[in-house]
């Protein structure tokens, strides 16, 4: 089930991807520094919870700054802000960097998979490069990319479930834990460091890891 109705993902992709051009073009920071921010502030929690106070209550702008200002301070926030009024602010232009956070809000809504697990497979700046060959096509061409390196990164999961010689089927059976479950952790459809605890133990304990073995750095790929 999505988070909010589709009926909202225009107007929510259109602020994300005027969000991110404000904070490239405008502001002159480094994309994937600020959406590490975002996640940071607990602001990308919010749009995939689908509050409607932040998928559709907020401009771009309100977004870069209160980001900012959790994760920085004001100071920053208002230098920020500055910066951002001295270029003009949000563009009328589609530039790269817009349609990189449009393109980002429209897979983060269609699959369900955090901000924060598809920033450590594809980080802002290789969306931002994708809009040459992509921003001209079916949107349905973007996902398919992404679910491309998606799958050609393997989790933790996978790599010790491999490890122990296991299919998804015997981990799923001997952790007590769905099936399904064990098959969207490991395709990134769920986060797995927002798992419950006691289905983190049970992996764990079939695997012969720690609980920490499992979870995923919310590093960038160098």
């Amino acid at each position: 089930m999505r988070a909010y109705k589709e009926t909202y993902l225009n107007q929510t992709s259109d602020t994300f991807g005027s969000m991110m051009d404000f904070v490239v073009n405008g502001c002159k920071l480094d994309g994937d520094a600020f959406l590490g921010m975002f996640i940071t502030s607990g602001m990308a929690g919010q749009f995939e919870r689908g509050n409607p106070k932040y998928i559709a209550g907020k401009s771009a702008v309100d977004l870069v700054l209160e980001a900012i200002r959790k994760v920085l301070n004001a100071e920053e926030a208002t230098a920020a802000a500055a910066a951002g009024a001295a270029a003009s602010g949000i563009r009328d232009c589609r530039s790269p960097e817009y349609w990189g956070g449009w393109a980002l809000a429209q897979y983060q809504w269609f699959t369900g998979k955090t901000f924060a697990s598809i920033r450590r497979v594809v980080p802002f700046s290789e969306i931002v490069r994708m809009y040459p060959t992509l921003h001209e096509a079916d949107v349905t061409k973007f996902f398919a990319t992404m679910d491309e390196a998606c799958e050609g990164l393997e989790t933790n999961l996978k790599r010790l479930r491999t490890a122990a010689s296991m299919s998804q089927t015997e981990l799923a059976g001997e952790a007590k834990v769905s099936l399904r479950s064990i098959q969207m952790y490991e395709q990134r459809k769920k986060d797995i460091n927002k798992a419950q605890a006691i289905t983190l133990a049970r992996i764990a304990r079939t695997l012969g890891c720690e609980i920490e073995d499992l979870l995923e750095s919310e590093n960038l790929p160098e």
